[in-house]
């Protein structure tokens, strides 16, 4: 292929050179999941910055129709996603050859990016969040548009950069080269907090693209089917005293979250022969893996759920079981009735704790959404009494016999940050690691971890 792009032009395509006219309203299909509204903090002189951030997408002509409807967004969502940018219908990742570009990079990219936007595999699409209730592919449709316009351009001469879904443009390169360099929300020093990320994701500066969401990688729970059946087999050996040539027949795992990374759990319990109760706030999640046979039963009470997981076990048969609420109530009732878990860890979105990846006790999914919407000064307090009081049945269970252990989801973390020094093995902070060991850790192998290095036990 020749590279005859002109690469000052390229670096400034806008979407009127794309479109000849204002796309149509969007239509929003029944029955998708939708983000959360975020609350709305931004000061005035912030909220005239996001929208001129969001606006330099947008040819003049048309700032006079969009920026009225962008500020509703903004105010009504918390953030501007551009939905009238989100071409029609579902997207899915097609076949390679369907897909324009001037070298296969290019062309493979764009599978990758719409895969991950694909009705059955993205948590919330029209939001662009492939998994981890915050993960985004960019942060909104206009970026979305711009980004396969420059891969359709691309060349094996070239290497495009893309800062938090913003593309910044092609730059001439080598074959050898990356074809694209994508960062995400990089965050500097006092800024890098919960409410800096949240005024800067509104703001439209900041993506949090998660591992493999920003990096257009995901390929839905499938792609950690692997690494989550051989983490449970691999505890069951090594701390349920399993043998080598044996699987996790009779034995209960119990954990939580079936949406995307932790959406594998029970497909991987099937594979190793397992009983697991997986605990799942958000009602629509538990269908999704029902309909995908990655669960096999659904139940709404704690009760139910264990018996008939003691059933199977008896048996000596598999079953997955989707229990609808809280972990913690699932807990409590392990813990009341002396019931014996093997096997114990958590997928919550620990890592967005208060922005809805962890829902409080007592709470429904849809009373967690209100909460995120309106901000209520009481939502952090709920989210970590719910964390303490999850840890203290988990210290219960753990001297009962149970093993836990961390899934890398940032669980120990969120705990010691709702103010649980004891879960810190120097009693005081983290620099020593924590009480219970991460699945890398002590499953995996010891690979490189230094005991004695600052933040050892982190994932």
């Amino acid at each position: 292929m020749t590279n005859n792009l002109d690469i000052s032009r390229a670096m400034k395509i806008q979407l009127g050179e794309i479109l000849e006219t204002l796309p149509d309203s969007p239509e929003f299909v029944s029955g998708i999941r939708r983000a959360p509204a975020r609350h709305f903090t931004l000061t005035q002189k912030e909220t005239e910055l996001a929208l001129k951030n969001a606006l330099r997408y947008i040819p003049e002509k048309w700032h006079r129709t969009l920026a009225p409807e962008f500020l509703d967004e903004l105010l009504t969502r918390g953030r501007i996603y551009g939905y009238r940018f989100r071409p029609a219908g579902p997207i899915k990742g097609r076949p390679i050859e369907e897909y324009r570009s001037r070298c296969i990079e290019g062309q493979a990219f764009q599978v990758m990016i719409d895969n991950n936007l694909d009705f059955d595999v993205a948590l919330y699409p029209y939001e662009l969040v492939t998994y981890g209730e915050t993960g985004q592919v960019c942060q909104n449709w206009m970026q979305y548009r711009l980004i396969k316009r420059y891969l359709e351009a691309l060349t094996r001469e070239q290497t495009l950069v893309v800062a938090s879904g913003h593309p910044v443009g092609l730059f001439a390169s080598s074959p050898q080269a990356p074809r694209v360099i994508n960062t995400n929300a990089l965050m500097v020093g006092c800024f890098d907090d919960q409410q800096n990320w949240h005024r800067a994701m509104a703001l439209g500066v900041a993506n949090y693209g998660q591992m493999t969401a920003g990096g257009w990688m995901y390929i839905g729970p499938q792609g950690i089917v692997h690494g989550t059946y051989s983490t449970i087999l691999n505890a069951g050996r090594a701390k349920l005293g399993i043998p080598e040539d044996r699987d996790l027949t009779g034995r209960l795992f119990v954990s939580s979250g079936l949406g995307g990374m932790s959406g594998a759990q029970g497909k991987a319990v099937e594979i190793a022969n397992g009983v697991g109760i997986f605990a799942e706030v958000d009602d629509s999640r538990i269908q999704t893996r029902l309909d995908q046979g990655w669960i096999t039963r659904a139940v709404r009470d704690a009760a139910e759920a264990f018996a008939l997981a003691a059933e199977y076990q008896q048996k000596k048969k598999s079953v997955t079981i989707a229990f609808h609420g809280n972990v913690v109530d699932l807990l409590e009732y392990a813990v009341a009735n002396d019931i014996k878990i093997d096997l114990l860890s958590d997928q919550t979105s620990c890592h967005a704790v208060y922005e809805g990846g962890y829902c409080p006790q007592g709470v429904s999914f849809e009373e967690r959404t209100e909460l995120l919407k309106s901000g209520h000064a009481g939502f952090k307090e709920m989210v970590d009494t719910t964390l303490r009081h999850h840890y203290e049945l988990i210290n219960t269970l753990t001297r009962r016999g149970t093993y836990f252990f961390d899934y890398g989801n940032s669980f120990l973390k969120a705990v010691y940050d709702a103010g649980v020094t004891k879960i810190c093995k120097n009693g005081k902070n983290p620099l020593d690691g924590f009480i219970f060991q991460s699945y890398v850790e002590d499953l995996m192998g010891p690979l490189m971890f230094d005991s004695t290095a600052p933040f050892a036990g982190f994932v």
